[in-house]
């Protein structure tokens, strides 16, 4: 079985009793296959099938001619609602929910976020994967005194400078941005390690050398951080779990 007939089989056959989260958003949401918009929809649905964040699922009726299904109308039955959407020459697989089917999401389709070219909420590209309407990030200036250190090497201190940035995210602890000016450059390294995030963009990596020993990815930093988060281009945060940090003197947990 494919990985979209799995999801639909979860979704709508071994999951029926279960409360799948569900919710509209009237935001115009487009997307580009092979260079062309295949849809333009302000009706799509964000829907939470891993629980962490929502994917979008866009109704049928809203793909645009350029896009073709190589099943346009399946009867009945999740591999039949499985079907290969095609733009010109390329082509991905997509699961079409059945009118028939029980569900908020018959006459929907899904489609991997990652298939697409690219993907627009109104004028704005959506990165990574859609945003939690429910989540949100907060940056606030902060005078707390940070250090950081590795097997009792310190290697960064706000000392009396300040600077400290400090991030809050739902469901996340507190997370401390540091100034550059307060890091010990001798003891990192960049690192060719790249994450993305659709609340602050996509994060680079430093590693450190402590004592000869290397630590990989310690710390993170956002070279270009989206609007809602570009306070915090060029400071770095570092993994609570991969060294001691103080903040006004107390350790955070791990």
């Amino acid at each position: 079985m494919s990985d979209l007939a799995e999801l639909a089989s979860k979704l709508f056959h071994a999951n029926k009793e279960s409360q799948v989260k569900i919710a509209g958003t009237e935001k115009r949401v487009r997307g580009i296959l092979n260079g062309k918009y295949i849809f333009d929809t302000t009706a799509a649905k964000l829907v939470w099938e891993n629980g962490f964040y929502p994917n979008y699922w866009i109704p049928r009726s809203d793909f645009l001619d350029t896009a073709s299904f190589a099943q346009d109308k399946p009867v009945s039955g999740i591999d039949s609602s499985t079907s290969t959407l095609t733009v010109d020459n390329k082509s991905v697989p997509s699961l079409i929910v059945p009118d028939s089917f029980n569900t908020e999401l018959a006459g929907y389709v899904k489609i991997d976020f990652k298939a697409l070219d690219a993907w627009y909420e109104e004028q704005s590209e959506v990165v990574f994967h859609p945003k939690d309407p429910w989540h949100r990030v907060d940056v606030l200036p902060s005078g707390r005194h940070v250090k950081v250190e590795i097997d009792g090497v310190v290697v960064a201190d706000t000392g009396s400078e300040g600077g400290v940035l400090s991030l809050w995210e739902t469901r996340f602890p507190a997370r401390w941005y540091l100034p550059r000016t307060a890091i010990k450059w001798e003891y990192l390294t960049p690192s060719d390690t790249h994450t993305g995030c659709p609340y602050k963009g996509q994060a680079s990596y430093y590693n450190a050398v402590i004592n000869g020993k290397e630590i990989k990815d310690v710390a993170w930093w956002y070279p270009n951080p989206i609007q809602e988060s570009a306070s915090i281009i060029g400071a770095l945060c570092f993994y609570p779990t991969k060294v001691n940090t103080f903040v006004d003197g107390k350790a955070i947990e791990k």
